[in-house]
């Protein structure tokens, strides 16, 4: 049985997802709730770092 061990190829993020999910909500907050172009890439970015760090930490608590 595999604990903890990850199969998958993509990087581990350096931040915790709590981190990453802080910087999403100063985001939005802001934006004022309307994001512009460069806005949204950067939430695109910081959803996809988010995706990456959700299960490191989940296997951490």
């Amino acid at each position: 049985m595999l604990h903890g061990m990850s199969t998958s190829v993509e990087p581990a993020s350096e931040r915790s997802a709590a981190e990453v999910n802080e910087e999403i909500r100063a985001l939005w907050l802001r934006s004022g709730g309307i994001l512009t172009t460069e806005q949204r890439e950067e939430y695109q970015r910081l959803v996809m770092e988010w995706a990456a760090a959700a299960p490191q930490s989940e296997r951490a608590a």
